[in-house]
């Protein structure tokens, strides 16, 4: 059967990308997690300390994000039944936009099943619009961060813009985006820039001012205005002196800011805030808002607790305790001869290796020191830039940091 040839087409290609030391469906199989103050994964009956997670606050063992959990469940079953402008919205969720707007200081949020369909979602129905009958032309030019996340680059994929229509500027350059924006201010009616407000793979803080300042001085030269849509799914919750992400710690504001509770906040999906014209937009355009079922009502009572402890004195401590352990983890590797691919001050730490052989080498010899963490290598990142990315989390002890950074030491091969 011709089908079989396609099948070998696709055997040789994960062999290619194993042979490359690039795959990434081998995920270790978690069995659960201890119950202690630096929870330790459970593997085989074994305990591993976690230097991989997002969850950079530790929220997603929190008991009271759990009673919150449970609680809503209890209330309003395991799942949403259907999408809701089906079956129409449980109060849970809707409770949690009014606590995402408030958080913000936005008119209004919505959310979705993960920031992924988030960012398909909202990106598509700003630079399309929804279909053929609707009023939002796509007479735009797009302008991308150079390093943004997956889901930014397909979220400005299906929408189908024509590749003159799509332009990326350079990483982290304002400079290069207003070049742009001055190009094309007298060809397109309107403009959107997109940009991640923390870069996952370096750790790195979006000049999110410059850009805003950019954004501003040309808003007037297009017809219909420039759009700043920011994803700050590794802000939100852990950056700034209060949480508040990229936009608290640049002290300006997006348009459009997407977000996640899926790292910081400990629980799962994404969400978006906005103005309450673009939020009722997006309500009605938003394809994996409007046709896909929303987080389920337990993990909507865990974000919702989530978002009402990071403002407590909880919260206050354990954004505290992050800033020290990374503070305390840099210090120490660097005392052992290890360098960083890039000067963070977020829990992301990509430790810079530069080899995917050696890289991938290195994480194997940790895991046997019963110590998980992920090689990143081509093409997430640049070729020779190849990285352990080590994410630190509040409720490391010190302990569980000078273990790491021994496991390095005693396997250093730089």
């Amino acid at each position: 059967m011709s089908q079989k040839n396609f099948l070998s087409v696709l055997k040789n290609e994960v062999n290619r990308i194993d042979k490359a030391k690039t795959s990434k469906r081998f995920e270790k199989i978690i069995d659960g997690f201890s119950n202690e103050k630096s929870p330790k994964a459970i593997i085989n009956k074994k305990k591993f300390q976690v230097f991989n997670s997002n969850d950079y606050l530790g929220l997603r063992h929190n008991p009271a994000l759990k009673k919150a959990e449970q609680k809503a469940s209890d209330i309003f079953g395991t799942g949403p039944g259907a999408v809701r402008f089906i079956s129409g919205s449980l109060k849970i969720h809707r409770d949690l936009e009014k606590a995402l707007a408030k958080f913000h200081k936005r008119d209004d949020a919505m959310i979705f099943s993960s920031s992924f369909a988030a960012n398909l979602a909202v990106l598509f129905c700003l630079i399309a619009g929804q279909n053929k009958d609707s009023l939002v032309d796509s007479n735009v030019i797009v302008i991308s961060d150079a390093l943004n996340h997956r889901s930014i680059i397909d979220g400005i994929r299906v929408a189908n813009l024509p590749k003159e229509q799509r332009a990326i500027f350079n990483h982290m350059d304002p400079a290069h985006l207003e070049t742009i924006l001055e190009t094309n201010k007298k060809i397109y009616k309107r403009a959107l820039v997109v940009t991640d407000g923390v870069f996952s793979m370096l750790g790195e803080y979006q000049k999110l001012k410059e850009i805003r300042t950019v954004i501003d001085k040309f808003d007037n030269e297009y017809e219909n205005g420039v759009l700043l849509v920011v994803d700050d799914a590794h802000g939100v919750g852990i950056a700034g002196k209060t949480g508040r992400g990229i936009e608290e710690i640049e002290g300006v504001k997006a348009d459009v800011l997407i977000g996640t509770f899926g790292k910081a906040f400990g629980a799962d999906g994404g969400y978006v805030v906005a103005n309450k014209t673009i939020i009722d937009y997006l309500r009605e355009s938003a394809a994996t808002y409007i046709y896909s079922n929303s987080i389920p009502p337990g993990t909507a009572g865990a974000a919702l607790k989530s978002i009402e402890l990071l403002d407590s004195p909880t919260g206050k401590k354990l954004l505290a305790d992050s800033k020290n352990n990374v503070t305390y983890f840099k210090k120490e590797m660097k005392k052992v001869g290890f360098q960083f691919a890039a000067d963070s001050s977020h829990p992301i730490q990509p430790v810079l290796i530069g080899d995917p052989f050696k890289t991938s080498d290195l994480v194997k010899k940790l895991f046997k020191k019963n110590i998980i963490v992920t090689n990143i290598s081509y093409p997430v990142v640049p070729k020779g830039r190849d990285e352990i990315r080590v994410q630190i989390s509040a409720v490391h002890t010190k302990g569980d940091i000078d273990q790491l950074v021994k496991a390095f030491e005693e396997e250093i091969i730089i």
